[in-house]
């Protein structure tokens, strides 16, 4: 890639961090996006690029199988690119605004139903790290967290008189969420084990973590990711299991109990109800599974 392609890559990817708080998997996700479109562009600058120029890679990359999802990301990370570089030469045009990639397949998101959860939860720890993760599982659970929500929770962060929780979520934008009992719990018990981890090792910058490693430093998500897939298979759970399943059961749940969608947009962080509906779509398929079993004029003939 040319350098005149790399630099203004680089003060974008700097902004986005620096700026707008972005976790360094998106960062990540953005590099490569950018960088994978950046090295077959036949222009030597940004400001040369035309729609057509993006439309034509991005044909290309469906011809090549890339999925619909992947095509939309590639997509808004140029649209993004190209609206940070407006900002700075408002004369220049954002070739990626009117991109257009095919529409991707509806899919509901997995969850576990409540049985599920209950046999997840009910494991019993034997060891110091076990309490930590028994302590992250109920969290997960209890407050809806995102995977990097839950790795950048410090201990200032946890109110335990009104049994609340502030975190940091995506764009750094901050939010209230309440801690279940059963969560409260498991907290109070871990921070008991959590000196085991800390230890004089344990940098400056993890020393406020509320869940720590074994390698004496804040948790990292594919840490978490691994102790949560552990988890689900010594409880002999029937599907792999991932940090987010856990934020949808706890929406499909709440929205299936309360029917209060705009409540649950707030506890999950959502900017727009529209990214929330998506489980009353999961809460039809209970109500409908509900009347197919009950009513007698729904069962099917044996």
């Amino acid at each position: 890639m040319p350098a005149s392609l790399a630099e203004p890559l680089e003060r974008f990817l700097a902004y986005l961090r620096n700026e707008r708080n972005y976790s360094q998997a998106t960062l990540n996700s953005y590099r490569q996006q950018l960088e994978t479109t950046a090295v077959r562009l036949p222009v030597q600058r940004w400001q040369e690029v035309t729609q057509s120029m993006l439309q034509r890679l991005l044909m290309q990359d469906f011809q090549q199988g890339l999925a619909p999802r992947s095509l939309a990301l590639r997509a808004a990370s140029l649209r993004s690119l190209f609206r940070f570089l407006q900002a700075q030469h408002p004369q220049a045009l954002n070739p990626a605004q009117h991109l257009k990639v095919p529409k991707a397949p509806k899919t509901l998101p997995k969850q576990l139903d409540v049985d599920q959860i209950r046999q997840l939860l009910d494991a019993e720890p034997d060891d110091t790290l076990g309490y930590r993760d028994r302590a992250m599982l109920e969290l997960f659970y209890s407050s809806g967290l995102r995977l990097e929500e839950l790795v950048n929770i410090n201990l200032p962060d946890i109110n335990w008189s009104e049994q609340q929780l502030r975190v940091r979520g995506k764009g750094s934008k901050e939010r209230i969420v309440p801690i279940g009992r059963f969560a409260i719990k498991a907290l109070k018990t871990w921070l008991q084990y959590r000196p085991e981890l800390a230890g004089p090792a344990l940098p400056e910058q993890d020393s406020q973590a509320l869940f720590l490693s074994a390698q004496h430093r804040r948790i990292s998500t594919r840490q978490v990711r691994q102790r949560v897939e552990r988890w689900a298979k010594l409880q002999g759970l029937p599907q792999s299991l991932h940090p987010h399943m856990l934020r949808h059961s706890f929406a499909s749940h709440l929205l299936e109990s309360s029917g209060d969608l705009r409540a649950v947009q707030e506890l999950l962080g959502h900017a727009n109800l529209s990214t929330t509906q998506v489980y009353t779509h999961l809460d039809f398929q209970h109500l409908a599974k509900v009347y197919d079993g009950a009513h007698p004029r729904a069962r099917k003939k044996s």
